[in-house]
């Protein structure tokens, strides 16, 4: 899927993005709210903002870059950059193509992100460009399941669900390691397929 169909295709969910994720929101609040606590006060990348609902969970006065490909996404997200007690800054952009220079980010945090990029290995190895050497991932993510029947019935969904919206069985975290992360940390929040994953970009060897 190329950049124009992905962003066409988002575009259009964007009309309806905030009442179809409200209950999905509501019920991972906690869970997201605690991981971007660990936003610190380094340069901080946030991958698809979508609408901005996250945005009310990051802690203040922190500086953001949040993108998304998505117009339509980043217009409905304006109101909450407006009321985000810091500095944000929303920006269109394609996460397999980012235009920021190497070694950029501090940290980068992504929220329900790498069940849709097109192609997760090259957007891992863009997040990887723009961090700094120990520079920290941190994701909220869904994934494939390893465990019967959960494995089955998310492939049987995935061919629609793909279409629509996200993919249902990527391996995220082989994914990011591919890339070249080191895993530092996975917690299970519904099974093994709602999780947090935190890793860094290794630094320099001596």
């Amino acid at each position: 899927m190329n950049t124009s169909v992905t962003r066409k295709k988002w575009d259009r969910l964007a009309r309806f993005y905030r009442w179809s994720t409200r209950a999905a929101e509501q019920r991972w609040e906690p869970w997201k709210r605690a991981l971007f606590s660990r936003m610190d006060s380094g340069d901080i990348l946030f991958l698809a903002v979508g609408t901005g609902e996250e945005i009310p969970l990051f802690p203040e006065k922190r500086r953001i870059t949040a993108i998304d490909i998505s117009p339509r996404m980043l217009e409905k997200a304006q109101d909450r950059a407006l009321e985000y007690i810091g500095n944000i800054s929303l920006k269109q952009m394609d996460a397999g193509n980012l235009v920021f220079h190497s070694e950029t980010f501090a940290q980068v945090f992504t929220s329900c992100t790498f069940c849709s990029v097109p192609d997760p290995i090259q957007g891992f190895q863009e997040l990887y460009r723009v961090l700094k050497p120990e520079g920290e991932l941190h994701m909220f993510e869904h994934t494939r399941s390893r465990h019967f029947p959960f494995r089955e019935m998310l492939r049987i969904m995935n061919p629609v669900a793909a279409r629509v919206g996200p993919s249902l069985t990527r391996d995220t975290v082989s994914n990011a390691q591919k890339a070249g992360f080191r895993v530092d940390e996975i917690q299970n929040i519904y099974l093994d397929i709602v999780k947090t994953i935190s890793a860094h970009k290794p630094g320099a060897e001596h």
